[in-house]
């Protein structure tokens, strides 16, 4: 299994449509990319942090392929859109690759660029391709967050 690491704004639906893709085994929600060892949701909204809501995805790369986790990347969110993601506003909504090895280092580079010259938006893409540092594991109340609220809520008969 490999395990891969993509911010596209609020993590909670980023990471239920990763769930949804053949090959992923399991997902986790959490925070990359800024300073504070421990992060905690609260300190992270502040955006004092500089962390970014992330999720890591595990996938069996027998079944589906970096490249393949990186097209969907781009489908979820609005790449061009420095530190929002629709209602959402602040850096830790931005859009990034969090790459740990070079292999997964070019293939972000390749797709930014092939995604920016495609002519799909009119703005700049703006994600940022980084080195993937610790990842921390959001609360537990965040994981998995809307498989929990479809439970909660049970139609009416």
């Amino acid at each position: 299994m490999k395990r891969a690491y993509f911010a596209a704004g609020c993590f909670w639906g980023v990471e239920e449509a990763f769930r949804e893709v053949p090959g992923v085994v399991d997902t986790a929600v959490g925070y990359m990319g800024g300073t504070a060892d421990h992060p905690t949701y609260g300190q992270v909204c502040t955006g004092k942090t500089g962390h970014a809501e992330t999720v890591e995805v595990v996938y069996d790369p027998g079944q589906v392929t970096y490249a393949d986790l990186l097209r969907r990347f781009w489908t979820l969110h609005d790449p061009t859109t420095p530190d929002r993601q629709g209602p959402d506003v602040g850096t830790q909504y931005r859009s990034a690759v969090f790459f740990t090895d070079e292999e997964e280092r070019a293939l972000a580079l390749a797709e930014k660029e092939k995604l920016e010259k495609s002519g799909r938006f009119r703005r700049p893409v703006v994600t940022e391709i980084a080195p993937a540092g610790r990842f921390w594991r959001a609360e537990e109340y965040h994981q998995r967050y809307f498989e929990k609220m479809r439970r909660r809520v049970r139609p009416v008969r």
